[in-house]
């Protein structure tokens, strides 16, 4: 008699292993990052026989189980790691349609951060959020929740649904001008879960508002009240003393905020990554000395337009004690500020990557030979309007530190070609702003991109340069420009305002960006910006017409123009007086350019 082989029982027994191992699997969540291991088969499970033909039956659940796609019996951790990879909020709402199993393990990825970026979509979500009786608690499953696309319409009636959304972590009212105190405290009452609150430009905003983020938000990390000029130091002290894993918080243009806060937060958030007090014009040296030296892990400082600053705030800071933590340094405007306090800068944060000397008019060529002591890890630095540095200190600054990938030296009128040529040699350079640096002629436009003086059809090696400023230098010619534009491929900006070889020709005005509508009729006649595609079409315009016809009125390469240089100055504040622009409206002072910090100012720590 042949015994019969047990194959259904160890059928049975390793789908009942299976069954356990899934009821048993944690709580899942959208941030678990658990493995999951299969369970092996009941090691004490016979293998010889079967005891009766009833176990050799399979029971109905296990049949049924047997017809559904092995995709369907895959863990809940796999299935929320493949949901998460789509990148379509349609694509997880077809998840969500295929079954409960499916449902219920892409409902969060969905809800997590709702689109709210047109207005039906909000309708949608704000409809959802208040129904009480859905399959979904909605409400709870929002974590992220942005409104600024839709800043103009939305008001204190628009937020209301949201307060039942007690389990949010980040929420942006950028813009959002409507909504005052009213509807900002309806949100964050309760919401102990917040990490992260952006609500720029919200001016009805008052202290009322972030003594409620105080109360409700022990655990915030990140703040940005931008341009909320009737916050005080009442509410901003509060906030320091409640909210303490405080990492990143803007202040900017809040007008009323003084000493007293700043020093505040310096006391009690020692988790401070990154703070901005630019145009806070009452904040002095005592916040600032106490910021850096209680600051052990501050990475960015940005205290630019903080006009009373001084060089105590860093003379006073404690002797052999390194801040290496500080990666960004913006003291653009900082009036008062002088050789010693840069070289102590230096000396107590010799790691500083970006450093923003911009209008601090009373630093020299001392400052300059101090900044090189920082080498391979400064890549962006600032100095426009520093006007007594010379071409000895940038030439030195580009041989010690030879990975800067940005630079301005705005209205610097000592430099000359010498300068420029030792930039050209920088192998990383980007981004370069030479405005009003009127000494300057085709042959540092030429070794810009990269062409021998002594054979010009062979360039020296490929030119990175994607951004250049050369506004107010009046020396340049189109032939020089007309090189740049073939020597740098990836150029996308090329401001040349005042430079009369192209803002007088009619025939380029075609390509030039749109002035901005505060110019007025002057101010656009000079205006002269290529952005973007119009980079592009301006250089194959002129690699499509005939050199002579183009070059016709154009000057000399290499022409020293002998007896003008004297009067350079005069022309080009002449030309500047006349349209009333001035230096500033051409310089580098784009916002995303000013520093290579985090890309959201209140995003919170993972």
């Amino acid at each position: 008699m042949v015994m019969a082989q047990p194959r259904h029982t160890t059928l049975q027994a390793s789908e009942t292993a299976s069954v356990s191992s899934s009821s048993s699997s944690p709580e899942r969540t959208v941030y678990d990052d658990t493995d999951f291991f299969t369970i092996q088969r009941n090691d004490s499970q016979s293998s010889v026989g079967v005891a009766s033909l009833r176990d050799m039956t399979m029971s109905s659940s296990v049949e049924l189980e047997h017809r559904i796609s092995p995709v369907s019996r895959l863990p809940s951790e796999l299935l929320i790691y493949c949901f998460s990879k789509l990148s379509s909020s349609m694509d997880l709402r077809s998840c969500m349609l295929v079954s409960k199993t499916w449902s219920s393990n892409a409902v969060d990825l969905l809800w997590h951060r709702p689109l709210c970026n047109t207005w039906p979509n909000l309708e949608n979500v704000t409809k959802s959020v208040q129904e009480h009786t859905s399959y979904y608690p909605y409400c709870s499953l929002v974590k992220r929740l942005n409104l600024s696309n839709l800043s103009d319409d939305i008001n204190d009636g628009t937020v209301q649904p949201f307060m039942h959304c007690k389990r949010i972590e980040r929420l942006t009212l950028t813009g959002c001008a409507q909504i005052t105190d009213h509807g900002v405290v309806t949100v964050v009452s309760g919401s102990n879960s917040l990490l992260a609150l952006d609500i720029t430009g919200l001016d009805a905003v008052t202290d009322h508002t972030m003594k409620a983020v105080a109360k409700n938000c022990p655990r915030l990390q990140g703040l940005n009240i931008t341009d909320c000029s009737k916050v005080t130091d009442e509410s901003l002290t509060a906030v320091a003393q409640s909210c303490r894993h405080l990492k990143r918080l803007k202040l900017n243009n809040c007008s009323l905020v003084t000493d007293e806060s700043v020093t505040a937060v310096a006391r009690h958030c020692p988790a401070m990554l990154e703070i901005d007090l630019h145009n806070c014009r009452q904040i002095t040296d005592e916040s600032i000395t106490l910021l850096i030296s209680r600051g052990r892990q501050l990475r960015e400082l940005r205290v630019a337009h903080c006009s009373l600053i001084t060089d105590n705030a860093f003379l006073g800071l404690p002797k052999h004690l390194a801040f290496d933590s500080l990666r960004i340094l913006d003291l653009t405007a900082c009036f008062q500020l002088h050789d010693e306090a840069v070289e102590k800068i230096i000396q107590t944060s010799p790691r500083l990557r970006n450093l923003v000397l911009a209008k601090c008019r009373d630093i020299t060529d001392r400052s300059v030979h101090a900044i090189t002591r920082l080498g391979k890890n400064l890549h962006y630095i600032h100095l426009g309007h520093c006007a007594q540095i010379t071409d000895a200190a940038v030439i030195q600054l580009v041989k010690m530190c030879n990975r800067i990938r940005y630079i301005d030296l705005a209205c610097c009128h000592r430099l000359t070609d010498a300068s420029v040529k030792q930039l050209a040699t920088l192998p990383k350079l980007r981004r370069i702003g030479l405005v009003k640096c009127q000494a300057i002629t085709d042959r540092s436009i030429l070794a810009l991109a990269k062409v021998s003086n002594e054979a010009p059809s062979k360039p020296l090696g490929p030119s990175l340069l994607e951004r250049v400023h050369l506004s107010y230098c009046v020396h340049l010619t189109l032939q020089g420009i007309h090189a740049l534009l073939n020597r740098c491929p990836k150029l996308t900006h090329l401001s040349l305002t005042g430079v009369q070889a192209f803002f007088l020709r009619e025939d380029l005005n075609n390509f030039i960006r749109e002035a901005p509508p505060e110019f007025n009729e002057h101010q656009r006649t000079m205006f002269c910006v290529f952005s973007g595609p119009g980079v592009n079409k301006l250089r194959d315009y002129l690699n499509s017409e005939d050199p002579a016809s183009i070059y016709e009125n154009d000057g000399t390469m290499y022409d020293d123009r002998e007896g003008e240089d004297g009067d350079a100055d005069q022309q080009v504040t002449g030309m500047m007086n006349a349209t009333g622009l001035g230096a500033d409206d051409e310089e580098m002072n784009d916002e995303d350019e000013a520093g290579e910090g985090s890309q959201d100012g209140v995003e919170a720590d993972s």
